[in-house]
């Protein structure tokens, strides 16, 4: 099995793409030497880099690195699809933003990124019913990057949060892949419920920066929310919703609007 995971791990393109671009940033730029070395290139899989780096970032007098590294490792152990969605995300962040160049980046100084990845550890808790551990990472990861998902929420793979400050995910809420959203978005609920009363989000959604997201209600696949929205009734496939309270203003204006990352209105068929 060991030998196993050394080959995939020669054949892994993104992980092979970052420790090129480790060495690189080193030779540019050397007094990063030991942060590069020991967030990327001291680790043999991307694995390994994601639990050392998530584990640093969360650790605290209350919780030491080393417990935290190896919860971290039993996730990426545990569950593969951890491991997939990461990469996915890595590669989203890359092509979506165009402040981000290199795999790089994301890995070091994102931490859009960097919470999602934290999120989906504790998600991984949440399901194996370690609660209380799932709730403390939830914890830290909002006092750290200021992205407050609950544990229990549910994401897909390929996701990209810009900026992402201010972002807040409901306990029931549920993401779809390839989903773009901006800084203080917000998919919350609308009262005291205790049951499911958070937002679905399709695939492909794009939601802008300001937009809030408010109850049990479904935002259909490849829909683009703009920024500053409040939303609190179902949006079809593929439409543009604008406003306060937000209403259909046209078109999406593209089959991927997470993907294109066009937020105008009134132009590409959104008028």
């Amino acid at each position: 099995m060991v030998k196993t995971r050394a080959k995939l791990a020669e054949l892994d393109p993104v992980w092979g793409r970052i420790r090129a671009e480790a060495q690189e940033a080193i030779d540019h730029e050397p007094l990063l030497g030991g942060v590069i070395h020991s967030s990327i290139l001291h680790h043999k899989t991307l694995e390994s880099a994601l639990a050392y780096r998530i584990s640093l970032k969360l650790a605290s007098s209350e919780m030491p690195e080393q417990i935290l590294r190896e919860i971290c490792d039993a996730a990426y152990a545990g569950d593969r699809s951890l491991s997939v969605a990461a990469r996915a995300d890595i590669v989203a962040v890359h092509d979506r933003d165009p402040a981000c160049d290199r795999f790089i980046q994301p890995m070091l100084f994102f931490k859009g990124f960097q919470a999602i990845q934290a999120y989906r550890v504790s998600h991984w808790l949440w399901v194996e019913g370690r609660r209380d551990m799932a709730r403390f990472f939830q914890m830290r990861a909002s006092e750290v990057f200021g992205v407050d998902v609950h544990p229990a929420a549910r994401l897909g793979k390929g996701i990209m949060i810009d900026h992402a400050h201010s972002i807040v995910i409901g306990e029931t809420a549920t993401v779809g892949d390839n989903v773009s959203m901006l800084h203080s978005v917000t998919l919350g609920g609308t009262g005291k419920e205790e049951e499911d009363r958070h937002p679905k989000i399709g695939d492909g959604v794009l939601i802008g920066a300001g937009a809030k997201v408010l109850g049990n209600i479904r935002v259909g696949n490849c829909s683009r929310i703009a920024a500053g929205s409040v939303v609190l009734q179902e949006v079809p496939p593929c439409k543009t919703v604008a406003g306060v309270p937000a209403k259909i203003v046209g078109e999406a204006g593209c089959d991927q609007p997470s993907v294109s990352m066009d937020q105008l209105l009134g132009t590409k068929g959104s008028e």
